[in-house]
């Protein structure tokens, strides 16, 4: 099976990683993000629903400490050459397993970081490593020391990610024929799916969110399938993902003649976005990026109707959610950077007119202006 990259772009990330163990005094991390395990060496599973933990020291030493379910997984996807298994059983303690791993890395006494914020560390999980480590070496909080080594993406992932946004782009193109009065939300739920997978492309880290009618003001997916009407309103919000790299995008698409209101809204969220274009670049930060978009919100009178955030870094992503950690909200200062892909959303949700309106796409940050990562216009969408 050939690897998703080459193995000096692997060997760079783990010295950036032990870099970054020694500059924070730490002796070694507990990795429990699939994300991170994903991008230091090429594991890739669903596997992290269970006790899953990846050891590194910082002199560059790995082991994974798994099920049984996963060795071949780990074998194949990987370049992890230590894996041991916990054994599934009645009232099973993997941390027990996870503490004679660590014994036989010598880090007795050591100062060890742990992925806390992650889907892959549960409170019940969190409970049992603590309570068998904490006199065995002191545990401190690293969650976002790979998640930050993680925002500037390689030529490598760059790659990819340009592949994903085809796919995304590909998924509108899929969508749109069926997007009139009559259609089905299933069928084009099915058709951007399709484009996707047919493109060699994976599963989405969270579900495609698509709602006409009063459900297109929702920002989250739900199930049950209605068709449009002859004037109505269709929310998506999907993305292209290739090697699990997304590339998302949001349009709310109308079947008949655009009200008052939606073009009122319309002209808001794309002043909005080309606004954030002049300041999505080195020298602002995340939080800047938010401020400009309620000032320009504010302006059109929608400070009831816009969300507390508008975007968030993508990258390589698993279940249940694409979203990295760092989003564009006030007093973010994560400074924007060459090599950040980026997902600007303008969401607007008027509940009392019953009108929505979205626009969003992801960007590639440079030297200078950013890089669209789509070829379809941000032109408003109606059938």
């Amino acid at each position: 099976m050939e690897p998703v990259f080459s193995s000096e772009e692997y060997q760079d990330r783990l010295e950036r990683l032990t870099a970054g163990l020694k500059a924070r005094k730490l002796d070694a991390i507990l990795l429990f993000a699939q994300e991170s395990m994903y991008w230091l060496t090429g594991f890739d599973t669903f596997g992290f629903v269970f006790f899953q933990c990846l050891v590194v020291t910082a002199d560059g030493r790995m082991a994974l400490l798994t099920r049984s379910a996963d060795l071949r997984q780990a074998r194949l996807t990987s370049n992890i050459a230590d894996i041991r298994i916990w054994v599934d059983r009645g009232q099973s303690d993997p941390s027990r397993d996870l503490k004679e791993l660590m014994s036989d890395f010598d880090l007795l006494g050591a100062r060890v970081g742990v992925e806390y914020d992650t889907h892959g560390m549960t409170g019940r999980v969190a409970n049992q490593i603590e309570s068998q480590l904490q006199t065995f070496c002191q545990l401190e909080d690293a969650s976002y020391l790979v998640s930050q080594l993680r925002l500037i993406k390689s030529p490598a992932e760059i790659a990819y990610i340009e592949r994903a946004a085809a796919l995304c782009d590909d998924a509108l193109d899929a969508a749109l024929p069926l997007s009139v009065a009559g259609g089905s939300e299933a069928d084009i739920l099915a058709a951007m799916h399709a484009a996707v997978y047919s493109g060699g492309g994976d599963p989405p880290a969270n579900d495609f969110i698509i709602g006409s009618g009063e459900a297109a003001l929702l920002c989250r997916s739900k199930t049950g399938r209605r068709r449009l009407d002859q004037d109505d309103q269709l929310t998506l919000e999907w993305a292209g993902v290739y090697r699990h790299y997304h590339v998302a995008a949001m349009r709310t698409l109308l079947t008949g003649k655009p009200s008052d209101r939606h073009n009122e809204l319309y002209r808001a969220c794309h002043e909005c976005i080309e606004a954030i274009e002049e300041i999505l670049r080195p020298g602002n930060n995340f939080g800047s990026v938010f401020d400009r978009h309620a000032e320009v919100m504010d302006a059109f009178s929608l400070s009831r109707h816009r969300l507390n955030a508008c975007g968030y870094s993508l990258g390589a992503r698993f279940a249940p959610s694409w979203m990295e950690h760092q989003m564009f909200h006030t007093g973010n200062m994560q400074a924007i950077a060459p090599g950040m892909s980026l997902f600007v959303h303008m969401i607007i949700m008027d509940s009392d007119t019953g009108t929505a309106m979205t626009l969003g796409r992801t960007y590639l940050t440079t030297e200078n202006a950013p890089r669209p990562l789509s070829r379809h216009p941000l032109s408003m969408i109606h059938r």
